[in-house]
């Protein structure tokens, strides 16, 4: 009897071992398993926000926000808002109500979920897309569709280009990255141009110049070319987005911010 429940206590003890063991190699595993980059860029809490011209003309205000910090798939993530609106003025040429929300892991700096509302003249369009990194694949509400490890949405890859050291390149240089929307993953090259100081009614600042080539996605959707003005320093502030259109451009200039992760060492005045 007594070594009979000894066999039964060391089969016991040993499943109770090897169970334990899976547990910790799991949430080891768990712990190790995504890429961690270094944030000095932005953080919870922090807006900006712009006027939008067509011409000389203002058609509307954009707002970058992060509003707070959310668990998603057992991780924290940052909660980014974007939205686009016109002026009353403006509503009775052309309305546009948009509303853009990803939701970007905190270490890893890439996606877990990303919705689009669009609502522009009589068009509009509702998308979401759940990207389960672990397993490679992106939900939406057409299907799934397998997805490359840190791929990302329109609006968590520009985040990520803020946390990116462009200290050492030349003009003419590109990062790339892929950028996932509706059913496919696309290219998305971001070109580095050199830098200029340019002025806002935020202020002036030194920048760097960049140039994202986008095939899809939505965000600043224009036949034309988008050049993008960051401050050239840690922050990488959008300062100005100006989108050249086959009529004239449509620019995006910073006029309000707060809640920055350290001060602008950029900013001249």
């Amino acid at each position: 009897m007594t070594i009979r429940i000894n066999k039964v206590s060391t089969a016991f003890i040993t499943a109770f071992i090897f169970i334990l063991a899976q547990e910790v190699c799991y949430a080891q595993n768990e712990k190790n398993e995504f890429r961690k980059i270094e944030n000095k860029a932005f953080d919870a809490g922090e807006t900006l926000r712009f006027e939008v011209r067509y011409g000389f003309v203002t058609a509307g205000i954009a707002e970058f926000s992060i509003p707070r910090i959310v668990k998603i798939a057992g991780r924290e993530t940052y909660n980014v808002v974007f939205k686009v609106n016109s002026i009353p003025a403006f509503d009775m040429f052309y309305k546009v109500r948009d509303r853009y929300e990803t939701y970007i892991d905190k270490e890893g700096i890439f996606p877990w979920r990303f919705e689009q509302h669009i609502r522009e003249g009589g068009y509009s369009r509702d998308f979401s897309a759940f990207f389960d990194q672990r397993r490679g694949i992106a939900r939406t509400s057409e299907g799934s569709y397998e997805i490359p490890r840190y791929v990302n949405d329109i609006v968590s890859a520009f985040y990520f280009a803020r946390t990116y050291n462009f200290s050492n390149m030349k003009p003419g240089d590109k990062i790339q990255l892929e950028n996932f929307y509706k059913d496919k993953v696309y290219p998305l090259d971001v070109i580095y141009r050199g830098k200029e100081t340019i002025k806002v009614d935020a202020g002036e600042f030194k920048s760097i110049i960049l140039e994202p080539i986008i095939r899809e996605g939505g965000l600043f959707k224009s036949e034309g070319t988008i050049v993008i003005w960051l401050t050239d320093d840690e922050l990488k502030i959008p300062v100005k987005v100006k989108t050249k259109i086959l009529i004239g451009s449509i620019d995006a200039d910073l006029i309000y911010y707060e809640g920055l992760k350290s001060v602008p060492k950029s900013k001249i005045n």
